[in-house]
């Protein structure tokens, strides 16, 4: 398995601290951060670095399939550097975006399903993305406690 370092490297792209700095936040945490998440936590490591900086990486590290970017209709995007096919489950109340891992996507992605959906459709398919929305159980928690208090 090739570093990240490598993969750069082998795309031509410079590698940075502050490149490194961003891949690192979004391989240690679960999160599904933002650019603007991203950018607060790296903040007090990293007090010259810009909010365009951060965009700028986040879209490098796309480009090389290092990360992949989310969109859950809030409005803005958010980056998860678990490259492997999995859906997502949003809470439509915090905002909190967690893994769904236990449907294999590979399933959707398969061959056979990509000729159908490009027969139906004349689209090319080359990815396929499953989101699922709700109410974390945090949120239904607050809710049921909320109604007992009053």
């Amino acid at each position: 398995m090739r570093t990240i370092e490598e993969i750069l490297r082998a795309k031509k792209i410079k590698v940075t601290p502050q490149r490194m700095a961003v891949y690192s936040i979004l391989k240690k945490t679960d999160t599904h951060p933002n650019v603007e998440m991203i950018y607060q936590r790296l903040k007090p490591d990293y007090p010259a670095m810009s909010l365009a900086t951060v965009y700028k990486t986040v879209d490098i590290l796309k480009k090389v399939g290092l990360i992949q970017e989310l969109s859950v209709g809030e409005g803005g995007l958010r980056y998860d550097a678990n490259i492997k096919p999995h859906s997502h489950i949003y809470c439509e109340v915090c905002g909190k975006v967690d893994d769904v891992e236990q449907y294999p996507l590979d399933e959707l992605q398969n061959h056979f399903l990509f000729e159908k959906v490009k027969k139906e459709t004349g689209y090319d398919v080359t990815l396929v993305q499953l989101y699922f929305f709700g109410k974390c159980p945090q949120c239904s928690m607050q809710k049921k406690t909320t109604a007992y208090e009053a």
